[in-house]
């Protein structure tokens, strides 16, 4: 996934004299583009991932350095390069700590280095990779598309993935993401990157179907959940605006199962928003997972409507909300009380409103058969979008 700090290093140590000073974490940092820079003004317009290079012309003094790094870290820059010699003899301690303490790789490179050579070289690079990675998830969305035609991208992947290994697909989504503009939504694209680079290798990340998809390939799955729920927590903190939701689909053995791991994450990703929660597990979506299943979705309709209608009428008639009330006394298995509680509404008024759905619905709703179809019913409206 993408050209990194690291890769770039292995180029550059010797062919540049490329020092390494600050900000190791930070060496799967990918780099999207490279910007040569005497101020901070452009980093303002910076999409994420931009790798800073200066001969420190524009940062005469101690402070003018630390102001530089600040904004580069605000606006999730992969790095800085500074062209020692001409106008900064010694870097900064200061700066060199920074870096250090918030993973920003900091690297020097002699004067005597023609930098329009050294940028055009990362630049083809940063090109090279790009174009390999969407070429990467071209096939991969094939796989997703069409899974029974393996011969068209088994062997187009087998030099990216183990192919025959473990397979997991996670969807990352939010509000309004599919009507964001595109330069937007390439914007949110790198700066999510930005809290998965510690997956260096068997991984791809790309939008799709109005979610970003990363696929993980032979990756340990607690890592995966770590990192996950990191980005996200990071995420929250430079980006409080936006609220990221997490579908995860099931682990899968042969590349030709990830479109089953997609599927799944997607009705993951769908509940997660539904039910306002950050990650959602497609394995640990209980009767979801068994009703996902059913082919017919048509069924699932008629059995909601068979359990709810009746209900739906009245409230639109007499301007009540006996569903709501259905809903919670199914969720607090009956507790008069509790029902009253989250519904702040004194207990003798549920009881008046339960006694009356009972009539409606020719159901006394005590044992648990009898509960039962409506639970489900209940299941299927959270599955709005799907069936």
């Amino acid at each position: 996934m993408s050209f990194t700090i690291e890769d770039m290093i292995l180029i550059a140590e010797k062919r540049y004299e490329m020092k390494f000073l600050a900000g190791k974490n930070g060496w799967a940092n990918s780099i999207s583009w490279v910007h040569l820079l005497e101020g901070t003004t452009i980093i303002q317009n910076f999409w994420g991932k931009e790798l800073a290079v200066t001969t420190g012309l524009g940062f005469p003094q101690k402070e003018d350095w630390m102001h530089l790094a600040r904004q580069l870290n605000q606006f999730h820059a992969s790095g800085l390069i500074i062209n020692v010699g001409q106008y900064i003899e010694e870097v900064p301690k200061e700066l060199i700590a920074y870096c250090d303490e918030n993973d920003l790789p900091l690297l020097t490179v002699p004067w005597e280095v023609h930098l329009s050579d050294m940028i055009k070289d990362f630049s083809i690079h940063v090109f090279l990779q790009d174009n390999t990675d969407e070429q990467i998830a071209s096939a991969l969305i094939k796989v997703i598309e069409t899974p029974e035609k393996q011969n068209e991208y088994r062997k187009e992947l087998l030099q990216h993935f183990d192919v025959d290994g473990s397979f997991q697909v996670f969807l990352l989504t939010c509000e309004g993401l599919d009507a964001m503009d595109t330069v937007e939504r390439k914007k949110l694209s790198y700066r999510i990157q930005v809290y998965l680079e510690d997956i260096t290798h068997n991984a791809s990340f790309f939008y799709y179907n109005s979610d970003f998809v990363l696929v993980a390939n032979a990756v340990p799955e607690e890592f995966l959940y770590q990192l996950i729920e990191g980005a996200i927590k990071r995420g929250e903190r430079r980006m409080p605006e936006l609220e990221l939701c997490v579908g995860v689909g099931s682990r899968c053995m042969d590349i030709s199962k990830l479109s089953v791991s997609y599927h799944r994450a997607k009705v993951a990703a769908h509940m997660a928003i539904v039910q306002k929660k950050r990650v959602i597990k497609f394995d640990e979506c209980g009767l979801f997972r068994l009703l996902y299943m059913v082919e017919d979705k048509g069924i699932l309709k008629e059995l909601e409507a068979e359990c709810l209608a009746v209900l739906e009428e009245h409230d639109r008639r007499y301007h009540a909300n006996y569903v709501e009330t259905l809903h919670a006394y199914l969720k607090h298995n009956g507790s008069i009380q509790a029902v009253a509680s989250e519904m702040y509404t004194h207990r003798n008024t549920v009881l008046y409103r339960i006694g009356n759905i009972k009539k409606i619905l020719g159901n006394e709703l005590k044992t648990p058969e009898e509960r039962l179809p409506y639970h489900i019913a209940f299941y299927i409206r959270e599955m709005q979008g799907w069936i």
